[in-house]
């Protein structure tokens, strides 16, 4: 099968376009594959077949006997850097959650350390699975001193919007939670001068006790200092529901760092595109060469098998079951059902089109077959033929 000249199923994404023109990616590989991270791989290589006929796809034909109208839809490539199926995947996690978070006032904190330490977690990415805990614990004990547990969850981001490596979390927490003996809802609000040397402290011990385990280098002079410092923490205006937060965080759970529309230029030696500056609060362009661009654009895909959303108190998975109920009947609520979202309602409600309505006779359209395609591993052999667009038999 030739890609080039073969259509795909989908028109290919600004992010593939970039990958392939002048063979971009294959010679970033060529020259760094030593150095490449699994992940990295595992996920360009989706990116790249995503959306051709070689990955799969549902067949589609309209109901209409005198139609013959066809169409195939291609299955997912599952990479959350993939702007398409990431979308998909986003809109999924926020309709989840609809039905998990209960309906009371949250609090939006984002959690920030200091520059000089961001890249201890690039060069030791297993600290980036402790980190959120850091976060959550400070809200939990400080909610614990009241004798309330409150529901939080986290999301880890490590990119600002011009591309550079940036640890910080968000967290959402509940301005209430259950009494220790899980009879009554009690209201709790946070303070942000309380807060801050609480995260501070948690965040310099882990990483004291990592130094002492020997997997990172750092003096015990440099982490002292740190509390001589005031670290950012930021709090959102409270919200009467989680829909805010969960919004926001949607916008950067399952997509790339670099938004599609913010992508301006690329010849395969060069790429420009617009970030907002948050110091004046103004779009400006970056332009890169192609190998800088697509380090700092890697490096935020994470480890095969990282968790970037995580639970805790009343959200964790060992006491949700148990938990969840009796906070909803405390708020007088109905536990909402869990809707299977459907990848037709969600393109419906982006374009506004129902893809299952037949473009010729406006029937309904109905699945036929689905084509298989190639597995996971199997793509992986044909990297290079999907990087430089050659053709692939299968």
């Amino acid at each position: 099968m030739n890609l080039a000249k073969v259509p795909a199923i989908r028109t290919p994404s600004p992010i593939q376009k970039l990958l392939q023109t002048g063979d971009a990616w294959w010679n970033y590989y060529e020259e760094h594959q030593d150095i490449i991270r699994d992940s990295v791989l595992s996920n360009i290589v989706k990116i790249l077949s995503c959306g051709q006929l070689i990955t799969g796809c549902k067949n589609y034909a309209c109901i209409n006997l005198d139609c013959q109208h066809t169409k195939k839809v291609p299955l997912s490539c599952k990479s959350r850097f993939c702007p398409t199926c990431g979308k998909v995947a986003t809109d999924k996690w926020v309709e989840k959650q609809k039905a998990i978070l209960p309906d009371t006032d949250y609090q939006h904190i984002t959690f920030t350390m200091p520059m000089e330490f961001w890249g201890l977690f690039s060069e030791n990415r297993d600290l980036l699975e402790r980190i959120a805990k850091q976060a959550a614990d400070t809200i939990k004990r400080m909610a614990k001193k009241k004798g309330i547990n409150v529901a939080v969850f986290t999301a880890i981001h490590t990119f600002g919007h011009d591309l550079k490596w940036n640890i910080h979390i968000h967290l959402s927490v509940t301005m209430g939670g259950l009494s220790n003996d899980n009879t009554q809802w009690k209201k709790i609000r946070f303070s942000k001068k309380a807060i801050m040397p609480m995260w501070r402290y948690n965040v310099v011990t882990m990483l004291r006790e990592a130094a002492k385990a020997g997997e990172i280098i750092i003096s015990n002079a440099a982490l002292d200092a740190q509390y001589q410092k005031n670290w950012i923490v930021h709090f959102s205006k409270p919200t009467s529901n989680a829909w805010h937060t969960i919004s926001y965080l949607g916008r950067y759970l399952n997509r790339p760092p670099l938004s599609q529309s913010r992508l301006l230029h690329y010849d395969g030696k060069t790429v420009s595109f617009k970030f907002l500056n948050r110091q004046t609060n103004k779009y400006e362009t970056k332009t890169m060469d192609t190998e800088e661009f697509l380090t700092k654009f890697t490096q935020h895909i994470p480890d095969n098998g990282f968790r970037a959303i995580r639970y805790y108190g009343i959200l964790a998975n060992c006491v949700r079951g148990k938990l969840l109920p009796i906070v909803y009947k405390l708020l007088n609520q109905i536990i909402p059902p869990v809707f299977n979202v459907r990848w037709a309602s969600l393109f419906k409600r982006s374009f506004g089109e129902n893809p299952l309505e037949c473009i010729l006779c406006g029937s309904k359209m109905v699945c036929t077959g689905m084509t298989f395609g190639l597995a996971h591993r199997e793509l992986l052999q044909h990297h290079q033929a999907l990087a430089t667009r050659q053709i692939i038999n299968f």
